[in-house]
């Protein structure tokens, strides 16, 4: 089969990884980005470009960075485990320069239109169609990558309050907030109770004279810093975890975690209850929230009713004179140079969130147009992984209705256990969904053969992080250097809280370490036994 050529649209954290995987299976990309730098949407820019999201200056990652990186490129041991958006640009500067993918991207290229070629049905072809410098460009290409993501257009719901067009004051969205300079001695309201409203709210809050934090349904609050002061998800997103969770029913679940973050902040007390259960609706990450409220900076409010031309009329009744009216409702997505765009949104569905099941072949893919309880970066590089094996050839994506069936059974199940919500509809659990798409390029890890073969190995994969470097310890894309990534990931965790060393008995943790060990094994060893005693007795039987 002769080499390939890939459109890879948008040059972000999704794009970076598909341009690699292109490379890794011989195919020719060739990535449009419409602005003049990588990143995407974590490149900060005081004044964004036309088009480009817009981020704050303090932003910060809200997923620790041994889960955040690429399975082949581990991040520096010295950054910090949660980044800021500096680091991770450094990071995708240094991942772009060692991987050479620069040369792929043409800067300040806008797409203009992505549709069939006439005979598209035989052929699978594409036409694309470019503007660079006010100048047409049509390319030929074999294959579409269309990695924007879900962030591409701020969501703005201004028919939901009425009054907001007479208010006199100024609104915007967080799109356009970079920092707190502008609203020193201001009163402002917040709308929106996610990761950004926390966020800028809590921000704003140390200058201004009064912030009111309104939310609709209220929210539960995720802390970076977990037990004993690590990483939230480098602590809760391991296989054990996983595995106990898939054998307790949910209300269990939902009561351990809401006590436990009730037990740091009463939630009823705060004003922040929310009317979901824990698992039924994303949660918020709002490590400085509650210090905020508990000082007066930050009144929680609930929805508001109305606006006046001066003030905000929330529904419990209350009125409060306000300045600046911030929205923080979040990001829609939307591909305008799609020829179906509206059917691709209305009729049709995505197959695992990235094939278009009505096409007559599937060289089209969506790439990060997802929304993982986790990071995005090794997600969405497992999907460019998947994606480029089928445009070679070497995998076979399964028939329109098998595909539309198994999108059926996902939305019904999403349906049952989520509350309704635009986000909801491309949620996806970081380990399951990663071992879904694993397990469509071999390249899913096998533990009882590791526990096996390397003991190690296996214990420090099923007990600790959930890390992308198990990805390439297998088939296609395997990396020698994914051994090693897991056995010292707790290292580079440990490094940058470590500034200030303490001397520690070195004996004392040695015997800790090895009664660790010996308990892990016993402990991952009863499911096999537990599973081949089972399985023995049903064969009798």
């Amino acid at each position: 089969m002769s080499v390939k050529n890939v459109a890879v649209i948008g040059a972000g954290v999704s794009g970076l990884g598909a341009i690699k995987s292109c490379l890794e299976e011989g195919l020719e990309p060739v990535c449009f980005e419409m602005s003049n730098d990588i990143g995407g949407l974590w490149r900060y820019e005081e004044i964004p470009q036309s088009g480009s999201p817009g981020i704050y200056k303090s932003l910060t990652c809200n997923t620790s960075k041994e889960l955040t990186t690429f399975s082949d490129y581990p991040m520096p041991d010295h950054y910090p485990n949660y980044l800021h958006h500096s680091k991770m640009m450094e990071y995708l500067r240094m991942y772009a320069s060692h991987f050479g993918l620069i040369k792929y991207i043409q800067f300040q290229t806008k797409v203009c239109s992505v549709r069939k070629r006439p005979d598209f049905s035989s052929s699978g072809q594409w036409d694309v169609v470019v503007e660079v410098d006010g100048n047409q460009k049509a390319y030929v290409f074999d294959g579409v990558m269309i990695c924007i993501g879900q962030y591409s257009e701020k969501y703005l719901p201004l028919q939901d309050f009425p009054g907001i067009k007479n208010f006199r004051g100024k609104y915007l969205h967080t799109w356009e907030y970079k920092h707190p300079d502008n609203f020193v001695g201001k009163r402002v309201v917040v709308i929106g109770i996610g990761n950004s409203g926390a966020d800028v709210a809590g921000e704003i809050s140390r200058v201004a004279e009064q912030v009111f934090l309104s939310t609709r349904q209220g929210t539960w609050l995720w802390t970076r810093v977990w037990d004993n002061g690590n990483p939230m998800d480098a602590t809760l997103f391991t296989r054990y975890n996983r595995t106990v969770q898939k054998f307790l029913p949910t209300f269990l679940i939902n009561r351990w975690i809401e006590n436990k973050l009730n037990a740091r902040l009463n939630h009823t007390n705060y004003g922040l209850q929310a009317k979901h259960r824990f698992l039924s609706h994303q949660s918020t990450f709002g490590d400085d929230l509650p210090n905020h409220i508990i000082t007066g900076r930050v009144l929680v409010k609930p929805n508001v009713k109305e606006f006046t031309e001066s003030s905000a009329i929330f529904e419990d009744g209350t009125e409060e004179n306000i300045d600046v009216v911030v929205f923080a409702t979040g990001y829609t997505f939307s591909f305008p140079f799609l020829e179906d765009e509206a059917t691709l949104n209305s009729q049709h569905s995505l197959f695992k969130f990235v094939f278009p099941t009505h096409l007559e072949k599937p060289t089209l893919a969506f790439i990060g147009l997802l929304q993982p309880v986790g990071a995005t970066i090794p997600t969405s590089e497992l999907q460019s992984r998947w994606v480029v094996r089928v445009f070679a050839g070497l995998k076979k994506l399964p028939s329109e209705s098998e595909m539309m069936a198994n999108t059926n059974r996902r939305k019904q199940k999403m349906a049952n256990q989520f509350v309704k919500s635009p986000r909801v509809v491309h949620r996806v659990q970081y380990i399951d969904y990663m071992d879904e798409i694993a397990s469509e390029i071999g390249v899913k890890p096998n533990l009882l053969s590791l526990l096996f073969w390397d003991p190690k190995l296996a214990i420090e994969m099923f007990y600790g992080p959930c890390t992308p470097y198990q990805f390439r310890l297998q088939g296609p894309g395997k990396w020698t250097g994914a051994h090693t990534a897991i056995l010292t990931q707790r290292d580079r965790i440990l490094k940058p809280l470590r500034t200030r060393v303490l001397k520690q008995s070195e004996s004392a943790s040695s015997s800790l370490s090895w009664i660790k060990s010996v308990c892990a094994v016993i402990c991952l060893c009863i499911p096999v036994l537990v599973s081949v005693y089972v399985m023995h007795h049903l064969t009798l039987a």
